[in-house]
């Protein structure tokens, strides 16, 4: 059987390359972009035993190259998606790329196709806090009012369901919370704080951060590949045993380096938020808005999580969070 990882040369789908060799028998297909970072995804291809992975050079957004990534692939992790620039080109990367990708699987074969989507697509603003946040819970309503990334995703998810109905293919949605280790992100999540220049503004006090170590992400997009009861579903994917922003922040501090901190009450960080706003408006958009009341109710109300679906698939955790914070900090301390 033959697996299409797109986006193998980035931080989850280079992890994801490593664990589909480790734990499945599959032949794999790594789609690579032009010009793009092959640093990650070396040293796992070299371990490799040979004609098990094959490297494709092809851009999404082109609809040839797409033909040719999925023509011989029976399962598809797709990976690949805009993480950075601005608004127009996450759309492009996410959205159009993966159009294109949908198009060239309407050949009449049945294929698994599973979606990298994020948590950032459940819509949480109006949530109370200690809330339960699971594979039930409704997504985003007001895109337009969190940012770039949400409202790509969102589009990622309703065209590929779409896609998946009228075409026929197998779907699995998988949304990683923060996904961390090294070599990865930058390490403070927006779900942590802010960094300014000099100052890092610390905001999401003991609210639960809903960590997946690379690893264990990879090792759950592998579960959602391969496991025939995977099927149709919505997985969320993060750790067991999760840390509060606090606790992170504070081992960061001391493992990575000394960072100069201002915690900011939730209180606080609405008032701030809601003058944010009303600048914006008042300056005619000088000053970013980007702190809003609304981004802000979805981000720094303290949550629950839960990944029991997941678990049922067959899932564990194989790096523990203690140990995937020690490697990550460990990392970003010797990287400087």
């Amino acid at each position: 059987m033959r697996a299409l990882i797109t986006g193998a040369t980035g931080f989850v789908g280079s992890a994801v390359v490593r664990a589909m060799l480790t734990r499945t028998e599959h032949e794999l297909i790594c789609q690579v972009r032009i010009g793009s970072n092959v640093s990650r995804l070396q040293p796992v291809l070299e371990g490799a035993q040979a004609g098990r992975a094959d490297v494709m050079v092809a851009n999404l957004l082109s609809r040839a190259d797409c033909a040719k990534l999925v023509v011989d692939a029976e399962v598809i992790i797709h990976c690949a998606a805009g993480m950075g620039g601005g608004s127009t080109d996450m759309y492009l990367n996410t959205v159009v790329a993966t159009r294109n990708l949908l198009d060239a699987m309407g050949d009449g074969r049945r294929r698994r196709l599973v979606l990298v989507s994020s948590f950032g697509v459940y819509g949480t603003a109006g949530l109370p806090r200690g809330a339960l946040v699971n594979e039930d819970t409704p997504i985003e309503s007001h895109p337009e009012r969190r940012d770039g990334y949400v409202l790509a995703k969102l589009h990622q998810e309703e065209i590929v369901r779409e896609y998946a109905a009228r075409v026929g293919f197998d779907l699995v949605v998988a949304r990683p919370g923060v996904v961390y280790g090294p070599g990865g992100y930058d390490p403070l999540s927006a779900r942590i704080g802010l960094n300014l220049p000099g100052l890092f503004l610390s905001m999401g006090g003991n609210n639960l951060l809903p960590l997946s170590y690379v690893d264990n992400c990879a090792d759950a997009l592998v579960v959602a590949a391969t496991a025939p009861q995977a099927v149709g579903l919505t997985l969320n994917l993060h750790d067991d045993d999760l840390r509060t922003c606090r606790e992170y922040l504070r081992r960061y501090r001391g493992e990575v380096r000394p960072l100069r901190t201002l915690v900011v009450p939730y209180p606080l960080l609405l008032l701030l938020s809601a003058a944010n706003e009303c600048y914006y408006r008042w300056s005619r958009g000088q000053l970013p808005a980007a702190l809003t009341v609304y981004r802000t109710r979805s981000l720094y109300v303290g949550r629950r999580y839960d990944n029991e679906r997941l678990k049922s698939l067959g899932w564990r955790q194989s790096v523990s969070t203690q140990d995937g914070l020690q490697r990550t900090f460990e990392f970003f301390r010797q990287r400087g």
